[in-house]
């Protein structure tokens, strides 16, 4: 026979037996920190105008803490039980989620890291509404961390990588093989071009290139915004800018 195994929740024992039993005051607890919690990841998302805001992020906490406590009331009321409410909300979740990932016409993935955002932060919501106080307030800090502080990281890493890839606009399709013929100039090699069909009337020729650094000087001196400010000033480049 096995021996059970019990989690020791410091934050539970800190606000007392009340918060770890399944009652009035317990369910209005966890229901207001999980929708307090959700709030503060939304605004962060809806302050850098993403589709996913603070309405959602709410919602969905909400309806997975709601899902995690209806289980629970379920399970104490049967001998034997799975959560079957809980599974399904992490599938509507993950669903919800993937509807929430865009390709916009610069052939650029947008959404990814709200929608994986916000599966995380339905999970917590199925943390907090089990009553796992302290798992979701340091998953919680570990989520607003990662969405708030890791784009700054990630920024610095992307500039500082020999690989990039380019939005760019020529005026006409003629001028790919003076682009081509330019970036070999600078020491820059083209690792992959590829014409994109959603300018397909618009009197431009719209490629996405994948460009590295192949000069290690060169490095040293340029970052990405630097070469792409340079490309931008040739006559018959249209419009340039990185992609994400």
């Amino acid at each position: 026979m096995k021996t059970p195994i019990f989690f020791y929740d410091p934050l539970a024992e800190y606000l007392g037996s009340w918060s770890t039993e399944i009652n009035f005051s317990s369910l209005v607890f966890r229901i207001c920190l999980v929708v307090f919690l959700a709030a503060l990841v939304g605004c962060e998302r809806s302050s850098k105008r993403h589709s996913a805001g603070l309405r959602t992020f709410i919602i969905v906490s909400l309806a997975s803490a709601v899902s995690s406590m209806i289980d629970l009331c379920i399970l104490s009321r049967t001998e034997y039980g799975f959560p079957v409410i809980s599974a399904a909300s992490v599938i509507s979740i993950a669903m919800i989620s993937g509807n929430s990932i865009l390709f916009s016409s610069k052939s650029q993935i947008k959404g990814l890291t709200t929608s994986a955002g916000l599966w995380a932060c339905g999970v917590i919501g199925l943390s907090a509404g089990a009553g796992l106080y302290t798992i979701t307030l340091v998953s919680f800090f570990a989520l607003l961390c990662c969405i708030s502080q890791l784009p700054l990281i990630e920024s610095i890493l992307k500039d500082r990588s020999n690989h990039f890839e380019v939005h760019l606009e020529l005026k006409n399709t003629y001028n790919l093989q003076d682009f081509v013929t330019t970036i070999r100039k600078l020491g820059l090699k083209i690792d992959d071009i590829e014409s994109n069909p959603a300018y397909l009337n618009s009197g431009l020729s719209v490629y996405s290139v994948s460009i590295t650094i192949s000069q290690r000087d060169f490095k040293k001196y340029r970052k990405h915004r630097d070469i792409i400010e340079a490309l931008r000033s040739l006559d018959y480049i249209h419009y340039i800018e990185e992609m994400n």
